[in-house]
């Protein structure tokens, strides 16, 4: 990675780091692919005024990352939320995320209700999760993380949370539609958190989902074997290619239950 010295550094536009701090001082450089590969190691040594601040920043380096086709393997799992990786299932590990649609339209026209949003949004979550016999991994910003043992058991936490959030009276009336992606994998359990290409293909594969969709990959049906849970359907939505992922992944959606 070439030096990033004074005067180079002064000439970046503010677009150019992930954060500034409440002194001006901007932090973690993202004008370049080395830059970004290198605020990636770093992003958890750095102080945040709020988490506020600290969501925003990892906003901005995903951004960046997603420019330059950078995979962030493992960078999704930088706060856990249960009592710490050995809690959380090792082997072959169903992972389930998701994202909120239009998460900045709907903070522009909450203001501050947006808070309660997502706070509702998370208890929902967990609740599904834990019913369904899942692990919390992270919770951040409009994102939500988990890991389960079984796929069954991602899938009724999924079709539960569609469930919950559907039915939950929002602020304003507002419609909150949640992506969800769900991938199976052998992903290496560290003192931090989950490290691997599983990791980062079950946040592609959310990302590539409607609001309201639930996207499951070939792998995590091919765990789920003769499981498939009733009163559902399933599409075959063909082979897919992931940014950052590098072969093909084949990938199904479950609809609304059936008759």
């Amino acid at each position: 990675m070439a030096k990033l010295d004074s005067k180079k550094r002064t000439q970046l536009p503010n677009s150019a780091f992930a954060h500034i701090d409440a002194q001006g001082r901007r932090r973690l450089p993202i004008n370049d692919a080395a830059h970004v590969r290198n605020a990636l190691s770093r992003f958890n040594q750095v102080i945040f005024e709020s988490e506020t601040e600290r969501d925003r920043a990892r906003t901005r380096l995903l951004r960046a990352a997603a420019r330059h086709g950078i995979a962030p393997v493992g960078f999704m799992v930088g706060q856990l939320r249960t009592n710490g990786p050995r809690s959380l299932p090792t082997g072959a590990v169903t992972f389930l995320f998701t994202d909120v649609e239009g998460s900045t339209a709907l903070l522009d026209r909450l203001g501050d209700a947006y808070a309660t949003l997502l706070a509702d949004m998370r208890r929902h979550m967990r609740t599904a999760t834990r019913r369904a016999g899942g692990r919390e991994v992270d919770a951040r910003a409009d994102e939500y993380f988990a890991a389960f043992v079984h796929a069954r058991d991602a899938i009724a936490a999924a079709l539960a949370i569609q469930d919950r959030l559907n039915a939950h009276r929002w602020p304003q009336e507002v419609a909150v539609r949640v992506r969800v992606g769900i991938h199976s994998g052998r992903p290496t359990l560290t003192d931090s958190g989950y490290v691997g290409m599983a990791v980062h293909a079950v946040a592609r594969i959310c990302a590539v989902a409607r609001g309201g969709q639930i996207l499951v990959s070939h792998a995590a049906m091919r765990s789920l074997g003769a499981e498939l849970p009733t009163g559902i359907a399933v599409v075959d939505l063909g082979e897919h290619r992931l940014r950052g992922v590098p072969e093909t992944e084949r990938l199904y959606e479950l609809t609304d239950r059936v008759s």
